[in-house]
Parts: structure tokens; C-alpha cells; sequence
């Protein structure tokens, strides 16, 4: 059965990602992506106790960090629909704001961005963001607010309101939250460490995780192909 569970895991082109490791690379590959599918630190290398593997919670962290880190994430999209919403985080005790952007036809997560505040200046900050990394000639933004409009007309891209499929990226942060349930109630760390997080859960997402709407592809292969 462990056989089984690591040849799943296995992929050949992570090989050069993680050179020079003394942990065989299917059961780094397993522990990424026991980590990536919701299990935390400890949970993650519990079970490797379990199977015999002895590693410490730093170990698996950098074999997260050194594979998220080998692939780029997202792809460059060229989205026809987006929508973007934000949503309250608490970080050591006080609000902050995850902004996110999601296309709404290959349910790629474009970005992702963590500001102290919320309101029209952080969403254009935002929405540049995102325009020097995607395509955005072509895309129209769905958002739940007229104050989006505003940032929007700064930057000179096209959106309207929309409360119905817009909703898909309501369902991603609640996706989130239940998945990194450390930000069920106030993030202890740093900012820096709840960003490390949210872009671990973002690769998950967009790398690892089958939608049954795409075919069962993740949004990064229907992006890709």
C-alpha cells in the first residue's frame, strides 16, 4: 500500500526540484502533497511517522517551498471573464484583506494579495497587479460592488456588477477557510508566513486539485492544454 501511495505521487520532472535531498523523492512528493491537500505541518509528518519516515516539520516545509518554487503559478491566462472579490482575514488579532481573482471559465486563480485594508485604492493595486501578469485585453471583471467600477475605470478595463457568477469566487475563500483552518479564527505568524500559505493553497488549488466541471482536469491543465 505505501508502494501504491508513493508511485502516485511520483512524478519524474521533480527530480531536479529536489537534487541533493536525503529523502527519497516519492516520499517528499507524498508529503507535499499531504500538505498541499489540507493536512498541516504536524499532520503531515505524523503520518510519515506512521509509515517509518522520521522528518521534522521544517524538512517538509522546504520541500513545499523548493517545488512550489520549480513551477510557475498561475500560468499566464488570457481570461475572457474574471471575477475578483475580497475577503477578512485576521492576522495576530487584527483584519486584514485577501484579494483574489478567479477565471470564471477555467477556474484558474489568477492572484492573490493580502492588504491592511480594503476600499478602492488597494483594489486598483490589485487589479495592476494582476494586469501585468495575465492577458487582460479581452477580459471583462464580474464584482458584487460599485466601488470596483471606480478601480476599474482608473485602470481602463471593462466590468460591470454581477452577483450570480461572480459567486464562484466567494465559494473559493470559503473553499480556504475550511481547508487552512488556521484563518477560521486569527492567523499567529507574520504576515510574511500567512502570505507562504496562501500561495501554497493557491498551488493546490490550481495544480493538484480535479474540478468535475473541467473533465476532471485542474485548472492549471485547462489552462495549459
Amino acid at each position: 500500500m505505501l508502494a501504491d501511495l508513493l508511485s502516485e505521487s511520483y512524478d519524474t520532472d521533480l527530480e531536479e526540484s529536489w537534487e541533493n535531498e536525503r529523502t527519497a523523492t516519492p516520499v517528499r512528493a507524498f508529503a507535499v502533497r499531504l500538505h498541499q491537500a489540507g493536512c498541516s505541518l504536524r499532520e503531515t509528518t505524523t503520518i510519515l511517522a506512521e509509515l517509518g519516515v522520521e522528518r521534522s516539520h521544517g524538512a517538509v516545509w522546504n520541500w513545499v517551498h523548493r517545488l512550489a518554487d520549480s513551477e510557475r503559478d498561475p500560468p499566464t491566462a488570457t481570461p475572457s471573464r474574471v471575477a475578483v472579490d475580497e475577503t477578512a482575514v485576521k492576522i495576530n488579532g487584527e483584519w486584514s484583506w485577501l484579494y483574489a481573482a478567479i477565471d470564471i471559465d477555467t477556474k484558474l486563480i489568477l492572484d492573490v494579495a493580502l492588504f491592511s485594508r480594503h476600499g478602492t485604492d488597494p483594489a486598483a493595486a490589485f487589479l495592476h497587479g494582476l494586469r501585468e501578469k495575465h492577458d487582460l485585453s479581452e477580459a471583462e471583471f464580474l464584482v458584487d460592488q460599485f466601488g470596483y467600477r471606480t478601480a476599474l475605470a482608473r485602470l481602463g478595463l471593462n466590468g460591470r456588477v454581477n452577483y450570480t457568477d461572480r459567486n464562484l469566487v466567494e465559494k473559493w475563500f470559503h473553499t480556504f477557510k475550511i481547508r487552512v483552518d488556521r484563518f477560521h479564527n486569527s492567523w499567529v505568524g507574520s504576515r510574511e508566513s500567512a502570505r507562504e500559505w496562501i500561495e501554497q493553497f493557491v498551488h493546490y488549488y490550481n495544480h493538484q486539485r480535479p474540478h468535475q466541471s473541467l473533465d476532471g482536469q485542474t485548472p492549471a491543465e485547462e489552462v495549459l492544454n
